[in-house]
């Protein structure tokens, strides 16, 4: 793998046929679909590879079960497909998971509603989930998940959907582009870029890092950059208006222990009656999400105390035992979703995504994780209309993912002081920090430890105490600790 040195060197001498802006998971799987079509292709980012929306999700690959509710039958159906697919192509990085919906007295859905409507989930899937779903009886519910609250408790259902670590996955992409012949660079901020001019775009670009400026050129620009879309654009030189509507997602995690789910279990706020999740991952339950529009700047956004007792009383709720208060948070974070404008609420809002060009620039807005691959391969077919070409639409269908994890661990093994813990009771050791810097173009602590791993998610401090141990370890010096603790201080909820 080439250093960042030669990297910005290849972005500045080449001529590219298309230039990917944003490294979220939008980006990253357009850039490798375009690069298995044999297209030229430069990736950037302002940040970290899924520094944004793309390490803040739910972490899951879904049918999106409560879609059905507001009628988007396609994405329901086009995910499901995208779902099976992912499975078997990044068995490594995506997993089935199990669902436990408790139904009980008073909510707005009942058991044969909610029935019924995964029996559509089903079809949609053409009955190629894991499994499909089944209605359960209390006492099934208690036998699967013990510790929900067995009070006015009607029943339920278990389904399958499949759960993902959002940050790997969106790195796994930016790899393999770069393996199959992209050249991809983090820490690379877009400025400008004028006009196109006998078919060729000459981008301005800056090294975050140094304050270096550059210039790349690129017959098409692809704006990737989800909720950052609408400013990018205005660089460009085009409309001040609007075309994203930001959605805030908020997420708490709290020792699982605590509240005892063994899978995953679905749940309807008590509330405002909004679906929300419990999710395993790995010491951690993860509770989430919220759903509320916002203007707050994707750079600044973060769980906010209302959002954690929201979280928290769901929570309580449906786990009474589990007692949680606000000391028991042990993270929370919050991304937000690049919705195409809507009249509507956040949480009926389309999850759908739409494509536009204009004079050799095509934006992509809306969509979600789990379709991540459908939208990387319309953009491309966009790409080559405008490039005058033809593809093969298949290949990037046909190549899994590679898995580097056994290569990764072999590493770690080579020396007492790489397999050494970076956290007690964590599962990462050393040996993955130089690992991320040598092979996984991690630039800075926060790339490794809130991305390349979730030490930050799954720690008190949000990982500050292991900061200072990685920096030693590294040989970085103070600075980088103190970039660190900037970094977790702009993306968690601190209010302990």
């Amino acid at each position: 793998m080439h250093d960042r040195a030669t990297r910005l060197a290849e972005l500045s001498k080449r001529t590219f046929d298309v230039l990917v802006v944003g490294g979220g998971i939008t980006g990253a799987g357009i850039a490798r679909d375009a690069v298995l079509r044999g297209l030229s292709v430069a990736l950037i980012d302002k940040g970290d590879f899924a520094s944004g929306t793309s390490s803040r999700s739910s972490r899951l690959i879904h049918g999106g079960v409560r879609y059905l509710e507001h009628g988007h039958l396609h994405l329901v159906f086009e995910a499901s497909a995208e779902r099976r697919r992912l499975l078997q192509l990044a068995p490594n990085l995506v997993h089935p998971l199990a669902f436990t919906w408790p139904v009980y007295k008073g909510q707005r859905l009942q058991l044969w509603k909610l029935a019924a409507g995964l029996t559509l989930y089903d079809l949609l899937s053409l009955f190629r989930n894991v499994e499909r779903h089944h209605r359960l009886n209390p006492r099934d519910v208690l036998a699967v998940e013990p510790r929900l609250n067995p009070r006015q408790l009607r029943g339920g259902v278990r389904y399958f959907d499949a759960a993902t670590n959002d940050a790997r996955l969106t790195l796994a992409n930016v790899i393999d582009a770069e393996r199959l012949g992209a050249v991809i660079a983090n820490y690379t901020a877009f400025t400008g870029a004028p006009a196109a001019s006998d078919g060729l775009r000459v981008t301005r670009v800056e090294d975050v890092l140094t304050g270096a400026h550059l210039e790349v050129r690129a017959r098409v620009l692809v704006n990737a950059t989800g909720p950052w879309s609408d400013a990018v654009r205005q660089l460009e030189g085009g409309s001040a208006a609007s075309r994203v509507q930001g959605s805030k997602g908020s997420h708490i995690a709290v020792r699982r222990e605590r509240v005892g789910n063994r899978d995953a279990v679905t749940l309807l706020h008590p509330k405002d009656g909004r679906v929300m999740f419990a999710l395993p991952a790995g010491t951690n339950t993860i509770i989430g999400t919220t759903d509320t529009f916002t203007d707050v700047s994707p750079d600044e956004v973060r769980a906010s105390e209302i959002d954690v007792v929201y979280l928290l009383e769901a929570a309580n709720t449906f786990f009474p035992d589990a007692s949680l208060r606000r000391q028991d948070v042990v993270s929370a974070w919050a991304g937000i979703r690049p919705l195409m404008p809507t009249t509507g609420s956040s949480v009926s809002a389309s999850r759908e995504h739409a494509i536009d060009h204009h004079d050799g620039s095509v934006a992509i807005t809306g969509g979600k994780l789990t379709t991540y691959r459908v939208m990387a391969r319309q953009v491309v077919d966009v790409v080559q209309q405008v490039l005058g070409r033809s593809g093969n639409h298949a290949r990037a269908d046909m190549r899994a993912l590679p898995d580097d994890s056994r290569e990764t661990n072999a590493f770690c093994e080579t020396s007492a002081e790489l397999r050494a813990e970076v956290v007690a009771g964590l599962p990462y050791r050393m040996g993955e920090m130089r690992w991320g810097v040598d092979r996984e173009l991690a630039c800075t602590l926060g790339d490794l430890l809130i991305r390349r791993t979730h030490i930050a998610f799954e720690t008190q401090d949000n990982g500050r105490a292991a900061a200072r141990r990685v920096a030693t370890f590294l040989g970085w010096d103070a600075r980088a600790v103190e970039r660190y603790e900037a970094e977790v201080a702009r993306i968690f909820c601190i209010d302990k």
